[in-house]
C-alpha cells in the first residue's frame, strides 16, 4: 500500500466539530492505494463558500443547515455531488474520467505556483520549472525566477550570490526542509553543495518568515525540499556537458528495504578543468574545480500509527583553483609575505570538506489529527583551507541545531497553533592571515504561533519567539502575515517582522581575500568581532489578482517591501585601498518594488514577465550611497512552449529567458592611479538563456541549452591584471558575465 506522506511543518488538519465539515479526498485506483488528492476544489452547492484541499488531500470548512449539497470536483476526474445532512468527517474517492469512457480533460500543473490561500507571500517552484535550465546547483536553480537575482560574486572563484528584495544571500534564511543549512561557513559557496537534481521543489518566501524556523530572517526565507526515496524513481541518471568542457553527473538510487523503510543513494560528481581566458588580460574565467557529494537519505513511514521519519548522512569534498593562467600550485607559497618574484603568478585555491547527519521525525495522533508533534535535529562539520594570492583564510564550523514543534487547534480548524522550543550551537576556528579568531553561540528559545483562517476572506498569522543568546542577550522577535480575499481571484497581503543575526564577516565576505585592500574593524564593544549584531524590520505588501484575458488564463502581482536597519555591520569598500568593517551610523534601508504579470497566450505557451525596482542606501563614513553593484532597474521575461504529449510519451519542450539589467553604482575607485580608475557607474547589460527538451520516453530525454547566447562580457572584471601583487589589485567590480557564451548538452534516464 502505498503511504501519504505526512510533512513535518504541514500537518494535516481533519478536525470534526458542530460547524464544520471536515475531511479527505482520495484518488480511486485499481490497487485501493490511499492517494490523496491535493488541490481538489469543494464547495457548496449555489454558494462561494468553498475550500482547497492541502497537499495530502485533506480539507476542513464552515456548515450551516442551509447547505445541503457539496460539489467535489479535480480536473481530470469525474465531479461529484454529495448529499449532506449534518457535520462530519468524510472520507470521499473520485474517479478518474478515462476510468468513466469519456472524453479526458487535459490540465497542466503550473511551474511556479503561488497561493491564493496562505497569509505569507510564498512561491512554490516545482521541478518542472527547475528543469527549465540545466540547474547543476542551487545557485544555478534561480535563472528562471524574477524574485531572485543571481550574480558572480568576483571574478576568479566563479562563486554565485544570490539577493532578495535588494539584500544579499546572509540576510536570507536558506534551509533544506526547514532545516536552516546555508549559514556560516557555508555562506559563501554553500548553494554549489546541494545538486540541483535532488532537489523536489523550493519554497520561496518573500518579507520575514516564520518564528517556528529561528530569530536570523530578514529579507526573506527559501526552503528546498529534497526528493523523496519512497517516491523518487527506482534509478535516476542526469549526464551534463558545457563547451566550456564543465562534466557532472548525477545517480539517484532508491530501494524499498521492507514496507516501512525505504533508503536512497545520491551521487553527485562535478569536473572542470580546463583554462579559458577569453578576455586576454591573464586570469582564467572561470575556476578549475572537482566536487564530490553524496548523500544517503532513509524513509520511515507508519501511518497506521502516525509515524514519519527522514535520515540524512551527507558527506562533500570540493577543491577549486583560480588565477592567473600561469599559475602553479605546486611552487606557490601563499605563506610568503616577502615581495613576489618577477616570474610568480597570482593564484587560489580553496579545499571544502563537510560532513551532515539529519533526522526529522514526525508523528500525528491517530485518534486526534490534528496533533501532531515534529522533531528536526541536525549536526554539520565544514572545514575550509584556502588562500586567495598572499591571503590566507581557514575556517572551521561545528553547528549543531534543535527544533521541537508542536501543532493543534483552539476550538476548531480556523484556528490552528503552533508552538516549540529550539536550540543552536556554533562554533567557529578562523584563521585570517596571521590573526585567529575563535568564537562559541549558542542560543536557546521558545515560540508560537497563530493561525486564523475563516476559508473565505481572511487569513492571518502571527507569531512571538522568545531567545536567549550567549553573545546576543536575550531578545524577542516578532512576525505577522495577513491576507484578505476582496474578490474572487485575489489576494491583498500584508506583513511584518523583525530579525537579528551575527554577521561572520569573513565567511560572508571571502570576495575581499581576492584583492589588495588591507581589512580594516572599526571595533566597538561588540562580542563578535568587537561589532554588534545586526538588527532589521521588515515590511511589505503584496497583491496578486488572477483573471482571464482574451479567454487565457492569466494573473499579475505587484508587491513593495521595505527593510530597515537599526543596527548593520557595513561593509565600506569606499576606499580602494581597504576594506572597513563598522557598526551603522545612521540609515541604511532597502526599498524593492516588483510586478509580474504570467499569461497563458495559447495552449501549452506561457508568458512571465517581471520589472523591478531597487532604492538601497546606506549611510557610510563617507556619505549616504547607494550599495554598490545593484542594479536599480531590471526588466525579465521568461517563455516556455511544450507540444502536446504523443503516444509513448514523446514531447518537445522550449524555454528562453531574457534578463536586463539596469546601471549599476561601482564603488569608488578615485584614489587610485588613473590606468586603474573606473566609472561611476556600469553600462546596462542585457542576456538570453535558451533550452530545448526532447522527450523520447517517460524514461528517456535529452536537453540542449545556451547560456548569454548574445555572448555578452564585461571587459576588465580584473582591476589591475598586470600587476595582481600590487596595492590596486582588485577581482570584486563584477557585474556582468565574464565567460561569454556558454552551450550545453544533457541527458536524463530513469526507471
Amino acid at each position: 500500500m502505498r503511504i501519504i506522506i505526512f510533512s513535518i511543518l504541514w500537518l494535516p488538519m481533519l478536525v470534526f466539530s458542530q460547524d464544520r465539515v471536515s475531511g479527505i479526498i482520495l484518488e480511486s485506483n485499481n490497487e485501493n492505494e490511499r492517494i490523496g488528492l491535493p488541490g481538489a476544489n469543494l464547495h457548496w452547492l449555489n454558494t462561494s463558500v468553498g475550500v482547497v484541499t492541502d497537499i495530502d488531500g485533506a480539507f476542513s470548512l464552515p456548515y450551516k443547515q442551509e447547505y445541503t449539497k457539496l460539489v467535489i470536483s479535480y480536473v481530470g476526474f469525474k465531479t461529484d455531488t454529495i448529499a449532506i445532512e449534518k457535520p462530519k468527517v468524510i472520507e470521499h474517492w473520485l474517479q478518474r474520467t478515462q476510468d468513466l469512457d469519456v472524453i479526458t480533460v487535459n490540465s497542466r500543473k503550473q511551474a511556479t505556483a503561488k497561493s491564493y490561500l496562505k497569509a505569507a507571500n510564498v512561491y512554490t517552484v516545482s521541478s518542472d520549472e527547475l528543469l527549465k535550465a540545466a540547474c547543476c546547483n542551487l545557485s544555478e536553480s534561480f535563472e528562471t525566477n524574477p524574485s531572485i537575482d543571481v550574480n558572480f560574486a568576483d571574478a576568479v572563484t566563479g562563486t554565485r550570490q544570490i539577493k532578495m528584495l535588494g539584500l544579499e544571500s546572509p540576510y536570507i534564511l536558506i534551509a533544506t526542509e526547514n532545516i536552516p543549512s546555508i549559514r556560516g561557513a557555508s555562506q559563501a559557496f554553500g548553494l554549489s553543495f546541494i545538486p540541483g537534481t535532488w532537489v523536489e521543489s523550493i519554497q520561496i518566501t518573500k518579507g520575514a518568515g516564520s518564528v517556528v524556523n529561528g530569530y536570523e530572517s530578514i529579507a526573506g526565507q527559501i526552503n528546498a525540499e529534497l526528493v523523496k526515496p519512497a517516491t523518487d524513481d527506482r534509478l535516476f541518471v542526469n549526464l551534463y556537458g558545457a563547451t566550456s568542457e564543465r562534466i557532472e553527473l548525477n545517480t539517484h538510487v532508491n530501494t524499498k528495504v521492507s514496507d516501512r523503510w525505504d533508503t536512497g543513494l545520491y551521487l553527485h560528481g562535478n569536473q572542470h578543468n580546463k583554462e579559458h581566458d577569453v578576455n586576454h588580460d591573464g586570469f582564467i574565467d572561470m575556476p578549475k574545480y572537482h566536487q564530490i557529494n553524496v548523500m544517503n537519505r532513509w524513509q520511515y513511514t507508519n501511518a497506521e500509527k502516525g509515524f514519519v521519519s527522514f535520515i540524512n548522512l551527507k558527506f562533500l569534498n570540493d577543491e577549486k583553483q583560480a588565477g592567473q593562467v600561469d599559475f602553479n600550485p605546486d611552487t606557490f607559497n601563499p605563506g610568503n609575505i616577502g615581495s613576489p618574484s618577477e616570474s610568480e603568478a597570482w593564484g587560489s585555491e580553496i579545499d571544502t570538506r563537510r560532513y551532515e547527519v539529519s533526522a526529522k521525525l514526525g508523528y500525528v495522533n491517530p485518534e486526534i489529527p490534528y496533533q501532531s508533534l515534529g522533531v528536526q535535529t541536525a549536526f554539520s562539520s565544514h572545514k575550509q583551507d584556502s588562500y586567495f594570492g598572499r591571503n590566507l583564510y581557514d575556517i572551521s564550523h561545528n553547528s549543531l541545531y534543535a527544533n521541537a514543534i508542536y501543532n493543534s487547534i483552539i476550538s476548531d480548524s480556523r484556528h490552528k497553533i503552533k508552538t516549540g522550543v529550539s536550540y543552536t550551537y556554533d562554533h567557529y576556528d578562523e584563521q585570517v592571515n596571521l590573526t585567529p579568531y575563535e568564537r562559541t553561540e549558542t542560543s536557546v528559545g521558545g515560540f508560537f504561533e497563530y493561525n486564523y483562517d475563516n476559508l473565505e476572506k481572511l487569513n492571518l498569522t502571527a507569531g512571538l519567539r522568545i531567545d536567549h543568546h550567549n553573545l546576543l542577550g536575550t531578545f524577542v522577535t516578532p512576525r505577522f502575515h495577513l491576507r484578505y480575499t476582496p474578490w474572487e481571484k485575489s489576494a491583498l497581503r500584508a506583513s511584518f517582522g523583525r530579525g537579528k543575526r551575527s554577521a561572520n564577516i569573513f565567511a560572508e565576505n571571502q570576495k575581499l581575500f581576492s584583492t589588495s585592500r588591507t581589512i580594516n574593524i572599526v571595533s566597538t564593544n561588540g562580542n563578535i568581532y568587537g561589532l554588534d549584531p545586526e538588527i532589521a524590520w521588515n515590511y511589505g505588501v503584496s497583491y496578486l489578482q488572477g483573471f482571464n484575458l482574451f479567454g487565457r488564463k492569466a494573473d499579475v502581482t505587484l508587491d513593495f517591501y521595505r527593510t530597515d536597519f537599526k543596527n548593520q555591520v557595513v561593509v565600506d569598500y569606499e576606499n580602494p585601498l581597504e576594506v572597513r568593517f563598522y557598526n551603522l551610523e545612521g540609515d541604511s534601508y532597502a526599498n524593492s518594488f516588483q510586478i509580474e504579470l504570467n499569461y497563458n497566450m495559447f495552449e501549452r505557451f506561457d508568458l512571465r514577465m517581471a520589472y523591478k525596482y531597487y532604492d538601497v542606501k546606506t549611510d557610510y563614513n563617507s556619505g549616504k550611497l547607494s550599495k554598490p553593484l545593484i542594479p536599480a532597474h531590471r526588466l525579465f521575461a521568461n517563455a516556455s512552449y511544450e507540444t502536446l504529449r504523443q503516444k509513448g510519451g514523446q514531447q518537445w519542450k522550449f524555454d528562453a529567458t531574457f534578463n536586463w539589467l539596469g546601471k549599476q553604482r561601482f564603488s569608488s575607485t578615485q584614489g587610485n592611479p588613473i590606468a586603474y580608475q573606473l566609472p561611476d557607474e556600469t553600462p546596462t547589460l542585457a542576456t538570453l538563456n535558451a533550452q530545448v527538451t526532447k522527450v523520447f520516453s517517460p524514461k528517456f530525454e535529452v536537453y540542449l541549452g545556451g547560456e548569454n547566447m548574445g555572448n555578452v562580457r564585461q571587459s576588465n572584471p580584473v582591476l589591475a591584471a598586470d600587476d595582481p601583487f600590487g596595492a590596486n589589485f582588485d577581482t570584486t567590480f563584477v557585474y556582468g558575465p565574464i565567460f561569454g557564451s556558454m552551450y550545453y548538452m544533457g541527458l536524463r534516464f530513469r526507471i
